[in-house]
């Protein structure tokens, strides 16, 4: 039997904190043990069922590694010629397979265009493992959602030290959300959590820039 890695992100729309990749290391005799345990994608799920499958995923995998990508490296990305989000995300996969070394890698592809995303992230790797990449792979396959539970139980936690750290509660973080956007109306410039390159915050920012001229 091989080994297989299932990779995985949280965080990626926020346009607070920080995005998560995980990958996760299985013999894939042991498949069918997260099967078993309901292993789904992590946004079917509740915080608590993820907490409880987080700690048996561990007991199940040979091993995993967790990538934390701060707002900042983001927009540094963002704000480059050369990079996007897409690349950084592939260059930090590329990363964790190199760490893991499995012999079969199933991704789930942040990009439209799934073949140009693969051979972008070959380029990154010290050797050639079987890739399967696809749209929604969080759904179809038990490793890739147990490397997505993992990712979003950390960028939960990371979530819950930056309130802790600067006593505020911004909600989830996403633009959608009714208490993130009055969050960021009012604190914009007042935390250096935010992801500035996001429209959301480009529009608040601006907007503000645009009534002290008027008011001025």
């Amino acid at each position: 039997m091989s080994t297989i890695c299932g990779i995985d992100e949280a965080g990626r729309g926020p346009v607070i904190g920080p995005m998560v990749i995980t990958g996760i290391l299985i013999d894939e005799k042991d498949l069918d043990k997260l099967k078993n345990i309901k292993v789904r994608d992590s946004k079917l799920l509740t915080p608590k069922q993820r907490e409880f499958l987080y700690k048996e995923i561990k007991k199940i995998i040979i091993k995993e590694k967790t990538i934390i990508i701060s707002h900042n490296e983001i927009d540094d990305a963002l704000n480059s010629e050369e990079l996007n989000l897409n690349k950084l995300e592939a260059i930090k996969t590329a990363m964790i397979i190199n760490f893991l070394k499995p012999e079969k890698v199933t991704i789930d592809c942040p990009s439209v265009n799934i073949k140009s995303y693969v051979d972008y992230l070959k380029n990154f790797l010290k050797y050639e493992p079987k890739i399967k990449a696809e749209h929604k792979a969080d759904y179809k396959y038990c490793e890739v959602s147990a490397a997505s539970i993992i990712a979003k139980v950390t960028r939960d936690a990371e979530i819950e030290k930056l309130k802790k750290k600067h006593n505020v509660d911004f909600g989830s973080g996403y633009p959608s959300d009714p208490i993130t956007q009055e969050f960021l109306k009012k604190n914009y410039s007042k935390y250096d959590f935010f992801r500035k390159t996001w429209s959301s915050y480009k529009r608040v920012s601006e907007k503000k820039k645009q009534k002290t001229l008027t008011d001025f």
